[in-house]
């Protein structure tokens, strides 16, 4: 018996993939769960139209992270923070003060979620903030620690 399914599932497939599985596990277990539905030519045909519309979608997303990713190459941070006399900075920069700054200062709007950093920032000095706009586009982004005024 042919099925879709509706939802990732160990050691058979993954969602909305067609599988074809024995009767049995399919009536007994699959169907009446929700994990899956009959391949009938309607639910092949919604199957396909959902498809579609994701695809479109991650298109549409992909093509704004493109953009944001163009605009960001040619930006190089500044954050200023209280550094003791040997250049080390008091307490850490974090993914949020990046987000904050990119957004206050470029119009940027990144969550602090998809900013990591390659080292734990403690020092004054150069370092670079990785940002995952989508998955595929990932952007390095240069930004600079400085001493704040007094």
């Amino acid at each position: 018996m042919e099925i879709i399914l509706k939802q990732d599932m160990k050691n058979l497939g993954e969602k909305d993939q067609i599988v074809k599985v024995r009767d049995g596990y399919a009536r007994n277990f699959l169907l009446p769960k929700g994990y899956a539905v009959l391949a009938t030519d309607s639910n092949r045909k919604v199957l396909s139209e959902n498809l579609r519309q994701v695809a479109h979608r991650q298109e549409k997303l992909k093509t704004e992270a493109l953009g944001t990713a163009d605009r960001l190459k040619a930006i190089t941070l500044v954050i200023e923070q209280i550094a003791g006399t040997e250049g080390r900075i008091h307490g850490n920069v974090t993914p949020l003060q990046v987000s904050n700054i990119l957004k206050s200062q470029h119009g940027i709007e990144i969550d602090r979620r998809r900013i990591t950093f390659n080292e734990e920032i403690k020092n004054l000095g150069s370092y670079i903030a990785l940002l995952n706009l989508h998955k595929e586009v990932k952007v390095e982004l240069p930004f600079e620690i400085v001493q704040k005024a007094k």
